[in-house]
Protein backbone atom coordinates (compact mmCIF):
# COMPACT_ATOMS: atom_id res chain seq x y z
CA UNK A 1 0.00 0.00 0.00
CA UNK A 2 2.72 2.18 0.74
CA UNK A 3 4.46 2.16 -3.09
CA UNK A 4 5.05 5.51 -4.26
CA UNK A 5 2.93 5.23 -7.26
CA UNK A 6 0.02 4.21 -5.37
CA UNK A 7 -0.51 0.87 -6.96
CA UNK A 8 -0.70 -0.68 -3.36
CA UNK A 9 -3.31 1.73 -2.62
CA UNK A 10 -6.76 0.53 -3.20
CA UNK A 11 -9.11 2.49 -5.56
CA UNK A 12 -12.03 4.55 -3.61
CA UNK A 13 -15.17 3.68 -5.68
CA UNK A 14 -17.80 2.91 -3.68
CA UNK A 15 -20.51 6.03 -1.90
CA UNK A 16 -22.38 6.03 1.10
CA UNK A 17 -25.17 4.21 -1.06
CA UNK A 18 -22.52 1.66 -2.18
CA UNK A 19 -21.91 0.89 1.48
CA UNK A 20 -25.29 0.72 2.99
CA UNK A 21 -25.70 -1.88 0.04
CA UNK A 22 -23.08 -3.93 0.62
CA UNK A 23 -24.15 -4.02 4.86
CA UNK A 24 -27.21 -4.59 3.56
CA UNK A 25 -26.44 -7.31 1.37
CA UNK A 26 -24.22 -9.12 3.80
CA UNK A 27 -27.01 -9.78 6.16
CA UNK A 28 -29.65 -10.13 3.47
CA UNK A 29 -32.71 -9.87 5.16
CA UNK A 30 -34.29 -12.98 3.38
CA UNK A 31 -31.45 -15.39 4.83
CA UNK A 32 -31.70 -13.79 7.83
CA UNK A 33 -35.65 -14.64 8.14
CA UNK A 34 -35.09 -18.08 6.81
CA UNK A 35 -32.31 -19.15 8.91
CA UNK A 36 -33.89 -18.19 11.98
CA UNK A 37 -37.98 -17.92 11.47
CA UNK A 38 -38.47 -21.89 11.84
CA UNK A 39 -35.94 -22.05 14.62
CA UNK A 40 -37.38 -19.38 16.95
CA UNK A 41 -40.99 -20.35 16.41
CA UNK A 42 -40.34 -23.66 17.55
CA UNK A 43 -38.63 -22.33 20.68
CA UNK A 44 -40.88 -20.11 21.80
CA UNK A 45 -43.70 -19.54 20.17
CA UNK A 46 -45.03 -16.76 18.09
CA UNK A 47 -44.06 -14.78 20.94
CA UNK A 48 -40.54 -15.20 19.86
CA UNK A 49 -41.52 -12.25 17.49
CA UNK A 50 -40.39 -8.99 20.60
CA UNK A 51 -37.21 -10.57 20.55
CA UNK A 52 -36.33 -8.49 17.13
CA UNK A 53 -37.15 -5.13 19.55
CA UNK A 54 -34.63 -6.84 22.19
CA UNK A 55 -32.02 -7.94 20.16
CA UNK A 56 -32.38 -4.89 18.05
CA UNK A 57 -31.84 -2.52 20.69
CA UNK A 58 -28.91 -4.33 21.72
CA UNK A 59 -27.56 -4.04 18.42
CA UNK A 60 -28.29 -0.58 17.81
CA UNK A 61 -25.82 0.40 21.40
CA UNK A 62 -22.88 -1.89 19.51
CA UNK A 63 -23.86 -0.13 16.04
CA UNK A 64 -23.30 3.11 17.70
CA UNK A 65 -20.14 2.43 18.82
CA UNK A 66 -19.06 1.18 15.87
CA UNK A 67 -20.02 4.19 14.15
CA UNK A 68 -17.73 6.19 16.75
CA UNK A 69 -14.77 3.66 15.59
CA UNK A 70 -15.45 3.54 12.25
CA UNK A 71 -15.31 7.70 12.06
CA UNK A 72 -12.23 7.91 13.29
CA UNK A 73 -10.38 4.76 12.16
CA UNK A 74 -11.94 4.51 8.82
CA UNK A 75 -9.04 1.57 8.00
CA UNK A 76 -9.76 -1.62 6.11
CA UNK A 77 -10.16 -4.46 8.19
CA UNK A 78 -12.48 -2.48 10.52
CA UNK A 79 -12.80 -4.40 13.91
CA UNK A 80 -9.13 -5.51 13.56
CA UNK A 81 -7.94 -2.05 12.78
CA UNK A 82 -10.32 -0.66 15.96
CA UNK A 83 -8.52 -3.35 18.47
CA UNK A 84 -5.71 -2.93 17.52
CA UNK A 85 -5.65 0.58 18.00
CA UNK A 86 -7.27 0.76 21.36
CA UNK A 87 -5.45 -1.97 22.53
CA UNK A 88 -2.39 -3.03 20.95
CA UNK A 89 -1.32 -5.23 18.27
CA UNK A 90 -1.80 -8.23 19.75
CA UNK A 91 -5.15 -7.54 21.28
CA UNK A 92 -6.19 -6.58 17.90
CA UNK A 93 -4.48 -9.33 15.85
CA UNK A 94 -6.67 -12.21 17.84
CA UNK A 95 -9.98 -9.63 17.32
CA UNK A 96 -9.44 -10.08 13.56
CA UNK A 97 -8.14 -13.53 13.77
CA UNK A 98 -12.20 -14.45 15.35
CA UNK A 99 -13.13 -11.70 12.90
CA UNK A 100 -11.38 -13.41 9.51
CA UNK A 101 -12.85 -17.10 10.34
CA UNK A 102 -16.12 -16.24 11.32
CA UNK A 103 -16.30 -14.10 7.92
CA UNK A 104 -15.16 -17.20 6.20
CA UNK A 105 -17.24 -19.84 8.25
CA UNK A 106 -20.13 -17.78 7.23
CA UNK A 107 -19.60 -17.32 3.35
CA UNK A 108 -19.32 -21.14 3.06
CA UNK A 109 -22.58 -21.49 5.26
CA UNK A 110 -24.55 -19.46 3.34
CA UNK A 111 -23.10 -21.12 0.05
CA UNK A 112 -24.43 -24.53 1.22
CA UNK A 113 -27.85 -23.06 2.07
CA UNK A 114 -27.89 -21.50 -1.26
CA UNK A 115 -27.37 -25.24 -2.71
CA UNK A 116 -30.31 -26.05 -1.57
CA UNK A 117 -32.40 -24.11 -3.13
CA UNK A 118 -30.86 -24.30 -6.46
CA UNK A 119 -31.41 -27.87 -5.66
CA UNK A 120 -35.03 -27.41 -5.47
CA UNK A 121 -35.60 -24.81 -8.37
CA UNK A 122 -33.39 -27.42 -10.35
CA UNK A 123 -36.42 -30.58 -9.66
CA UNK A 124 -34.00 -32.00 -7.03
CA UNK A 125 -36.12 -31.96 -3.44
CA UNK A 126 -33.87 -33.82 -0.91
CA UNK A 127 -30.32 -33.09 -2.61
CA UNK A 128 -27.53 -35.35 -1.06
CA UNK A 129 -24.69 -33.44 1.17
CA UNK A 130 -22.62 -34.17 -2.14
CA UNK A 131 -25.16 -32.63 -4.27
CA UNK A 132 -24.70 -29.56 -1.96
CA UNK A 133 -21.27 -29.01 -1.72
CA UNK A 134 -20.79 -29.39 -5.46
CA UNK A 135 -23.24 -26.96 -6.30
CA UNK A 136 -22.11 -24.62 -3.50
CA UNK A 137 -18.30 -25.03 -4.54
CA UNK A 138 -20.60 -23.74 -8.49
CA UNK A 139 -21.77 -20.53 -6.18
CA UNK A 140 -18.21 -20.13 -4.78
CA UNK A 141 -16.31 -19.68 -8.50
CA UNK A 142 -19.12 -17.78 -9.57
CA UNK A 143 -18.81 -14.91 -6.53
CA UNK A 144 -15.61 -15.33 -7.15
CA UNK A 145 -14.92 -14.25 -10.56
CA UNK A 146 -17.99 -11.27 -9.84
CA UNK A 147 -14.90 -9.97 -6.80
CA UNK A 148 -12.45 -10.75 -9.23
CA UNK A 149 -14.72 -8.87 -11.96
CA UNK A 150 -13.92 -5.50 -9.71
CA UNK A 151 -16.36 -3.03 -7.53
CA UNK A 152 -18.49 -2.43 -10.57
CA UNK A 153 -19.71 -5.41 -10.79
CA UNK A 154 -20.15 -5.89 -7.13
CA UNK A 155 -22.57 -2.54 -6.88
CA UNK A 156 -24.13 -3.43 -9.59
CA UNK A 157 -25.05 -7.49 -8.17
CA UNK A 158 -25.34 -5.31 -4.42
CA UNK A 159 -27.93 -2.82 -5.68
CA UNK A 160 -30.08 -5.63 -8.05
CA UNK A 161 -30.13 -7.29 -4.89
CA UNK A 162 -31.50 -5.19 -2.68
CA UNK A 163 -34.23 -3.79 -4.73
CA UNK A 164 -35.22 -7.96 -5.15
CA UNK A 165 -35.03 -8.19 -1.92
CA UNK A 166 -37.27 -5.35 -0.70
CA UNK A 167 -39.98 -5.69 -3.21
CA UNK A 168 -39.85 -9.53 -2.58
CA UNK A 169 -40.23 -9.17 1.76
CA UNK A 170 -42.32 -5.70 1.87
CA UNK A 171 -44.40 -6.67 -0.81
CA UNK A 172 -44.91 -10.42 -0.07
CA UNK A 173 -45.55 -9.17 3.83
CA UNK A 174 -48.04 -6.68 2.29
CA UNK A 175 -49.82 -9.14 0.59
CA UNK A 176 -50.33 -11.56 3.36
CA UNK A 177 -51.39 -8.94 5.89
CA UNK A 178 -53.83 -7.53 3.94
CA UNK A 179 -55.42 -10.83 2.20
CA UNK A 180 -53.91 -13.75 4.04
CA UNK A 181 -54.10 -13.12 7.74
CA UNK A 182 -55.28 -16.46 9.87
CA UNK A 183 -53.99 -15.36 13.05
CA UNK A 184 -54.86 -12.56 15.85
CA UNK A 185 -52.43 -10.25 17.19
CA UNK A 186 -53.10 -11.75 20.35
CA UNK A 187 -50.75 -14.63 19.29
CA UNK A 188 -47.41 -12.48 19.36
CA UNK A 189 -48.52 -12.89 23.60
CA UNK A 190 -48.57 -16.54 23.41
CA UNK A 191 -45.49 -17.93 24.82
CA UNK A 192 -45.17 -21.25 26.93
CA UNK A 193 -48.47 -21.65 27.37
CA UNK A 194 -50.73 -22.42 30.55
CA UNK A 195 -48.47 -24.85 31.94
CA UNK A 196 -45.52 -22.70 31.90
CA UNK A 197 -44.92 -19.40 33.81
CA UNK A 198 -43.66 -15.84 32.57
CA UNK A 199 -40.58 -15.98 34.21
CA UNK A 200 -39.86 -19.69 33.26
CA UNK A 201 -40.79 -19.06 29.93
CA UNK A 202 -38.37 -15.58 29.43
CA UNK A 203 -35.45 -17.44 31.07
CA UNK A 204 -35.96 -20.71 29.08
CA UNK A 205 -37.50 -20.61 25.51
CA UNK A 206 -37.45 -17.01 24.95
CA UNK A 207 -33.52 -16.53 25.54
CA UNK A 208 -33.22 -19.81 23.07
CA UNK A 209 -34.85 -17.82 20.39
CA UNK A 210 -32.90 -14.57 20.85
CA UNK A 211 -30.09 -16.84 20.78
CA UNK A 212 -31.57 -17.36 17.07
CA UNK A 213 -32.19 -14.06 16.36
CA UNK A 214 -28.79 -12.72 16.86
CA UNK A 215 -27.67 -13.70 13.39
CA UNK A 216 -30.39 -11.93 12.05
CA UNK A 217 -28.61 -8.32 13.08
CA UNK A 218 -25.38 -8.92 12.40
CA UNK A 219 -23.33 -7.33 9.46
CA UNK A 220 -24.03 -3.55 9.79
CA UNK A 221 -20.41 -3.82 11.10
CA UNK A 222 -19.21 -4.79 7.94
CA UNK A 223 -19.44 -1.20 5.79
CA UNK A 224 -16.35 -0.75 7.83
CA UNK A 225 -14.58 -4.00 6.43
CA UNK A 226 -14.47 -1.39 2.95
CA UNK A 227 -13.26 1.59 4.38
CA UNK A 228 -10.82 2.38 2.39
CA UNK A 229 -12.74 1.91 -0.84
CA UNK A 230 -15.58 4.55 0.21
CA UNK A 231 -15.36 7.93 -0.60
CA UNK A 232 -15.11 10.46 2.53
CA UNK A 233 -15.38 7.35 4.80
CA UNK A 234 -15.90 9.80 8.30
CA UNK A 235 -18.93 10.97 7.02
CA UNK A 236 -20.24 8.56 5.22
CA UNK A 237 -19.63 4.92 7.62
CA UNK A 238 -21.19 5.76 10.62
CA UNK A 239 -24.53 6.35 8.60
CA UNK A 240 -24.27 3.08 6.30
CA UNK A 241 -23.37 1.59 9.89
CA UNK A 242 -26.84 2.80 11.42
CA UNK A 243 -28.85 2.85 8.61
CA UNK A 244 -27.85 -0.55 7.13
CA UNK A 245 -28.96 -1.77 10.83
CA UNK A 246 -31.70 -0.14 11.25
CA UNK A 247 -33.55 -0.78 7.30
CA UNK A 248 -32.66 -4.81 8.47
CA UNK A 249 -34.33 -4.69 11.14
CA UNK A 250 -37.55 -3.17 9.84
CA UNK A 251 -37.83 -5.59 7.38
CA UNK A 252 -36.70 -8.84 8.76
CA UNK A 253 -39.60 -8.09 11.80
CA UNK A 254 -42.09 -6.86 9.53
CA UNK A 255 -41.84 -10.07 7.07
CA UNK A 256 -42.17 -12.24 10.17
CA UNK A 257 -44.68 -10.75 12.03
CA UNK A 258 -46.77 -11.13 8.08
CA UNK A 259 -45.63 -15.01 8.30
CA UNK A 260 -47.00 -15.45 11.73
CA UNK A 261 -50.65 -13.67 11.27
CA UNK A 262 -50.54 -16.46 7.43
CA UNK A 263 -49.97 -19.58 8.91
CA UNK A 264 -52.51 -21.56 8.54
CA UNK A 265 -51.82 -23.97 11.14
CA UNK A 266 -49.93 -22.72 13.94
CA UNK A 267 -49.98 -25.38 16.69
CA UNK A 268 -48.13 -27.42 13.94
CA UNK A 269 -45.28 -25.46 12.96
CA UNK A 270 -44.77 -24.61 16.85
CA UNK A 271 -44.50 -28.37 17.58
CA UNK A 272 -41.94 -28.96 14.88
CA UNK A 273 -43.63 -30.93 12.73
CA UNK A 274 -43.39 -28.36 9.70
CA UNK A 275 -39.47 -28.83 8.31
CA UNK A 276 -40.04 -25.32 6.34
CA UNK A 277 -42.65 -22.90 7.99
CA UNK A 278 -42.13 -19.61 5.85
CA UNK A 279 -42.27 -21.60 2.09
CA UNK A 280 -45.19 -23.60 3.89
CA UNK A 281 -47.32 -20.48 4.35
CA UNK A 282 -46.24 -18.87 1.38
CA UNK A 283 -47.10 -21.94 -0.23
CA UNK A 284 -50.74 -22.25 1.20
CA UNK A 285 -51.83 -18.39 0.45
CA UNK A 286 -50.15 -18.09 -2.79
CA UNK A 287 -50.11 -21.69 -4.19
CA UNK A 288 -47.73 -23.91 -5.89
CA UNK A 289 -47.05 -21.93 -8.48
CA UNK A 290 -45.23 -18.75 -6.63
CA UNK A 291 -42.43 -21.65 -4.97
CA UNK A 292 -40.24 -21.21 -8.22
CA UNK A 293 -39.70 -17.25 -7.82
CA UNK A 294 -39.99 -17.04 -3.94
CA UNK A 295 -36.95 -19.57 -4.33
CA UNK A 296 -35.58 -17.50 -7.21
CA UNK A 297 -35.83 -14.54 -4.18
CA UNK A 298 -34.20 -16.70 -1.63
CA UNK A 299 -31.27 -17.46 -4.27
CA UNK A 300 -30.24 -14.01 -4.92
CA UNK A 301 -30.92 -12.91 -0.90
CA UNK A 302 -28.12 -15.85 -0.27
CA UNK A 303 -25.62 -15.19 -3.19
CA UNK A 304 -25.39 -11.30 -2.21
CA UNK A 305 -25.22 -12.27 1.23
CA UNK A 306 -21.88 -14.38 -0.11
CA UNK A 307 -20.32 -11.65 -1.81
CA UNK A 308 -20.16 -9.47 0.96
CA UNK A 309 -18.50 -12.17 3.21
CA UNK A 310 -16.40 -12.69 0.66
CA UNK A 311 -15.33 -9.39 0.02
CA UNK A 312 -15.11 -8.69 3.97
CA UNK A 313 -12.84 -11.89 4.56
CA UNK A 314 -10.67 -10.94 1.76
CA UNK A 315 -10.22 -7.23 2.54
CA UNK A 316 -9.45 -8.63 6.62
CA UNK A 317 -6.97 -11.03 4.90
CA UNK A 318 -5.62 -8.29 3.14
CA UNK A 319 -5.26 -5.68 5.65
CA UNK A 320 -3.22 -8.17 7.76
CA UNK A 321 -1.18 -8.80 4.84
CA UNK A 322 -0.47 -4.99 4.25
CA UNK A 323 0.78 -4.90 8.12
CA UNK A 324 2.78 -8.30 7.75
CA UNK A 325 0.49 -9.80 10.44
CA UNK A 326 0.20 -12.78 8.39
CA UNK A 327 2.52 -15.71 6.62
CA UNK A 328 2.82 -14.86 3.08
CA UNK A 329 2.06 -11.56 3.23
CA UNK A 330 3.86 -9.78 0.16
CA UNK A 331 1.82 -12.09 -1.98
CA UNK A 332 -1.58 -11.56 0.25
CA UNK A 333 -1.05 -7.87 0.24
CA UNK A 334 -0.36 -7.12 -3.66
CA UNK A 335 -3.08 -5.62 -5.41
CA UNK A 336 -3.91 -6.39 -9.12
CA UNK A 337 -5.05 -4.59 -12.44
CA UNK A 338 -6.68 -1.08 -12.55
CA UNK A 339 -9.41 -1.60 -10.03
CA UNK A 340 -6.30 -2.52 -7.68
CA UNK A 341 -7.99 -5.41 -6.14
CA UNK A 342 -6.86 -7.84 -3.77
CA UNK A 343 -6.87 -11.48 -5.70
CA UNK A 344 -4.74 -13.79 -3.63
CA UNK A 345 -6.35 -12.38 -1.02
CA UNK A 346 -9.54 -13.02 -2.63
CA UNK A 347 -8.94 -16.54 -3.63
CA UNK A 348 -7.64 -17.57 -0.29
CA UNK A 349 -11.12 -17.29 0.66
CA UNK A 350 -11.84 -19.37 -2.56
CA UNK A 351 -9.62 -22.21 -1.01
CA UNK A 352 -10.77 -22.24 2.36
CA UNK A 353 -14.29 -22.55 1.19
CA UNK A 354 -14.02 -25.42 -0.98
CA UNK A 355 -11.69 -27.23 1.81
CA UNK A 356 -14.83 -26.67 4.32
CA UNK A 357 -17.39 -28.49 1.51
CA UNK A 358 -15.33 -31.38 1.32
CA UNK A 359 -15.28 -31.34 4.75
CA UNK A 360 -19.00 -31.17 4.94
CA UNK A 361 -19.05 -34.27 2.92
CA UNK A 362 -16.54 -36.96 4.72
CA UNK A 363 -16.97 -35.24 8.17
CA UNK A 364 -20.48 -35.57 9.63
CA UNK A 365 -22.39 -32.69 10.51
CA UNK A 366 -20.07 -29.86 10.18
CA UNK A 367 -23.07 -27.66 8.35
CA UNK A 368 -24.45 -27.73 12.01
CA UNK A 369 -20.70 -26.34 13.94
CA UNK A 370 -20.30 -24.01 10.92
CA UNK A 371 -23.82 -22.62 12.13
CA UNK A 372 -22.84 -22.27 15.28
CA UNK A 373 -19.92 -20.54 15.61
CA UNK A 374 -21.02 -18.06 13.02
CA UNK A 375 -23.11 -16.71 15.25
CA UNK A 376 -21.23 -16.91 17.97
CA UNK A 377 -18.26 -15.91 16.24
CA UNK A 378 -19.93 -12.80 14.88
CA UNK A 379 -20.79 -11.72 18.71
CA UNK A 380 -17.15 -12.83 20.27
CA UNK A 381 -15.48 -10.82 17.52
CA UNK A 382 -17.85 -7.51 18.56
CA UNK A 383 -16.19 -8.25 21.78
CA UNK A 384 -12.68 -7.15 21.04
CA UNK A 385 -13.55 -3.44 20.20
CA UNK A 386 -16.63 -2.91 22.42
CA UNK A 387 -14.01 -3.74 25.82
CA UNK A 388 -11.30 -2.23 24.45
CA UNK A 389 -13.29 1.38 23.79
CA UNK A 390 -14.84 1.09 27.31
CA UNK A 391 -11.41 0.51 28.63
CA UNK A 392 -10.04 3.66 26.94
CA UNK A 393 -13.50 5.83 27.26
CA UNK A 394 -13.05 5.06 31.14
CA UNK A 395 -8.99 5.72 31.02
CA UNK A 396 -9.72 9.00 29.56
CA UNK A 397 -7.82 8.49 26.57
CA UNK A 398 -10.22 8.45 23.48
CA UNK A 399 -10.74 11.37 21.22
CA UNK A 400 -13.69 11.74 18.99
CA UNK A 401 -14.09 11.11 15.63
CA UNK A 402 -16.53 13.42 12.94
CA UNK A 403 -18.72 10.98 14.70
CA UNK A 404 -19.45 11.35 18.46
CA UNK A 405 -22.36 10.85 21.09
CA UNK A 406 -21.23 13.19 23.66
CA UNK A 407 -21.92 12.44 27.15
CA UNK A 408 -24.10 9.22 25.86
CA UNK A 409 -20.96 7.94 24.71
CA UNK A 410 -19.85 5.84 28.30
CA UNK A 411 -23.32 4.65 29.70
CA UNK A 412 -23.83 3.55 25.54
CA UNK A 413 -20.44 1.84 25.37
CA UNK A 414 -20.41 0.33 28.63
CA UNK A 415 -24.28 -1.26 28.07
CA UNK A 416 -22.86 -2.57 24.72
CA UNK A 417 -20.57 -4.47 26.24
CA UNK A 418 -22.37 -6.00 28.90
CA UNK A 419 -25.03 -7.19 26.35
CA UNK A 420 -22.86 -8.40 23.77
CA UNK A 421 -21.23 -10.35 26.63
CA UNK A 422 -24.66 -11.69 27.58
CA UNK A 423 -25.70 -12.51 24.18
CA UNK A 424 -22.34 -14.49 23.64
CA UNK A 425 -22.81 -16.61 26.49
CA UNK A 426 -26.21 -17.36 25.49
CA UNK A 427 -25.92 -18.22 22.04
CA UNK A 428 -22.59 -20.59 23.09
CA UNK A 429 -23.87 -21.98 26.04
CA UNK A 430 -23.93 -25.88 25.67
CA UNK A 431 -27.73 -26.48 26.00
CA UNK A 432 -28.58 -30.14 25.26
CA UNK A 433 -29.70 -29.32 21.77
CA UNK A 434 -27.97 -32.04 19.81
CA UNK A 435 -27.63 -35.82 19.82
CA UNK A 436 -23.85 -35.38 19.30
CA UNK A 437 -23.04 -33.81 22.14
CA UNK A 438 -19.79 -32.00 20.90
CA UNK A 439 -22.83 -30.11 18.35
CA UNK A 440 -23.78 -28.51 21.85
CA UNK A 441 -20.16 -27.18 22.46
CA UNK A 442 -19.06 -26.01 19.27
CA UNK A 443 -18.50 -22.56 19.49
CA UNK A 444 -16.26 -23.09 22.82
CA UNK A 445 -14.34 -25.90 20.21
CA UNK A 446 -14.07 -23.67 17.85
CA UNK A 447 -12.78 -20.59 19.41
CA UNK A 448 -10.48 -23.04 21.34
CA UNK A 449 -8.96 -24.59 18.16
CA UNK A 450 -9.14 -20.70 16.29
CA UNK A 451 -7.15 -19.59 19.90
CA UNK A 452 -3.85 -22.06 19.58
CA UNK A 453 -3.54 -22.18 15.72
CA UNK A 454 -3.71 -18.08 15.87
CA UNK A 455 -1.70 -17.84 19.32
CA UNK A 456 1.70 -19.82 16.79
CA UNK A 457 1.04 -17.66 14.19
CA UNK A 458 1.01 -14.42 15.88
CA UNK A 459 4.27 -15.49 17.67
CA UNK A 460 5.61 -16.25 14.35
CA UNK A 461 5.04 -12.99 12.47
CA UNK A 462 4.57 -10.92 15.76
CA UNK A 463 8.31 -9.56 15.38
CA UNK A 464 7.67 -8.08 11.55
CA UNK A 465 4.00 -6.25 12.26
CA UNK A 466 4.17 -2.94 10.41
CA UNK A 467 3.13 0.25 13.45
CA UNK A 468 -0.14 1.47 13.12
CA UNK A 469 1.20 4.91 12.62
CA UNK A 470 2.57 4.10 9.77
CA UNK A 471 -0.96 2.62 8.23
CA UNK A 472 -2.82 5.58 9.43
CA UNK A 473 -0.39 8.33 7.74
CA UNK A 474 -1.10 6.62 4.34
CA UNK A 475 -4.41 5.89 5.28
CA UNK A 476 -5.04 9.54 5.59
CA UNK A 477 -2.71 10.80 2.67
CA UNK A 478 -5.22 8.72 0.44
CA UNK A 479 -8.22 9.95 2.25
CA UNK A 480 -7.18 13.66 1.00
CA UNK A 481 -6.02 12.80 -1.73
CA UNK A 482 -9.49 11.01 -2.77
CA UNK A 483 -11.57 14.44 -1.26
CA UNK A 484 -8.69 17.09 -3.19
CA UNK A 485 -9.59 15.50 -6.44
CA UNK A 486 -13.29 15.30 -5.57
CA UNK A 487 -13.33 18.87 -5.06
CA UNK A 488 -11.68 19.37 -8.37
Amino acid sequence: MSSPDGSQVLRREFSLWSAFAFAFAFISPIVALYAIFGLALAAAGPSFWWGFALVFAGQLLVALVFAMLVSRWPLEGSIYQWSRRLLGTSYGWFAGWTYMWTLVIAMATVALGAAGFVANIAGVETPSGGLRAVIALVILIGGTAINLVGRGALKAFMTASIVAEVIGSIGLGTWLLLFHRQNSLSVLFDGGGPDIDMWAYLSGPFLIAVAFIGFSFVGFESAGAIAEEVHEPRRDLPKAVLFSLAFIALVVAYSSLAIILAIPDLDAVVSGSVADPVYETLTAALGHGIAKPVEVLFVIGFLASFLALQTSASRVIWAYARDGALPASAALARLRGKARIPVVAILVTTVIGGALFLLSIVAGDIYSLMVNFTSGGFYLAFLFPLIGFVVVVLRRGWTDGAFSLGRATVPVAVVAAVWAVLQMLNISWPRAVYEQRYLDWSVWIAVAVLFVVGLAILLTVRHRIVSAAVIDDIEAADEHADITVAGR
